[in-house]
């Protein structure tokens, strides 16, 4: 099973689609906020596809919450944009709710900085940004693979 996750596209809608060209054939999406607007036409534009959301501090009047979880190929995921969890200072608080919830992934964007790391037996993952970077590297986004003989997760350029 591969998972897609972006974040943080701020109005770059043609970053946003390109990540959904490539990966046609992903089982599911999840997109972790700042950039809703371009999330509901790609919503139109693949209606068959998978895609679960949370909203960013920029995606003003957004009906969506900004955190979530759930279960995907079996393994349960928690998922915010991660402002509320000040994820610019320190994830923590996002591998403590992951803890609380018996989540074996945790997602969060926000500083659009690509992040990955495996500690406590849960995989913390930020994809970076899809259009707007500020830790020097390209735009990019993140892939999840669950399979039989675990996870993986990695980066990828956009």
């Amino acid at each position: 099973m591969r998972i897609i996750v972006f974040s943080d596209t701020h109005g770059h809608f043609s970053a946003m689609h390109k990540i959904f060209k490539r990966n046609s054939s992903a089982d599911c999406f999840i997109f972790l906020g700042d950039g809703l607007d371009d999330l509901e036409e790609i919503k139109e534009l693949y209606p068959d596809k998978q895609i679960l959301c949370v909203s960013g501090n920029c995606d003003f009047g957004a009906q969506y919450p900004s955190a979530d979880v759930a279960v995907i190929g079996g393994i349960k995921i928690f998922f915010t944009h991660g402002h509320r969890f000040d994820v610019r200072f320190t994830n923590a608080k996002v591998r403590l709710k992951a803890m609380e919830l018996g989540a074996k992934i945790a997602l969060y964007g926000h500083t659009h900085c690509r992040y990955y790391e495996y500690l406590d037996g849960i995989h913390i993952l930020n994809p970076g940004s899809a259009a707007q970077p500020r830790d020097g590297l390209p735009p990019c986004y993140a892939f999840i693979d669950i399979t039989p003989k675990g996870i993986m997760c990695a980066h990828v350029d956009l």
